[in-house]
């Protein structure tokens, strides 16, 4: 299952649903296509930081597409 937290599963182009850091409480999720990605260790447990096409910064929730 690809949930976001390896960052081997994440590979720019990729469309996901990350949270911001402002929208952790409230739990709203942003979807986008992955720009570039932020986290340097193999895997985390509040999932891997990326930049999306639009700017936005947020750790992966989940992958939408493959």
């Amino acid at each position: 299952m690809m949930n976001g937290r390896n960052r081997s599963d994440i590979v720019i182009g990729l469309k996901v649903s990350v949270i911001q850091k402002a929208d952790q409480r409230s739990g709203k999720r942003t979807d986008g296509v992955v720009a570039a990605i932020l986290t340097n260790s193999s895997f985390h447990p509040h999932g891997i930081k990326v930049r999306l096409a639009d700017g936005t910064v947020g750790r992966v929730t989940s992958i939408t597409e493959s």
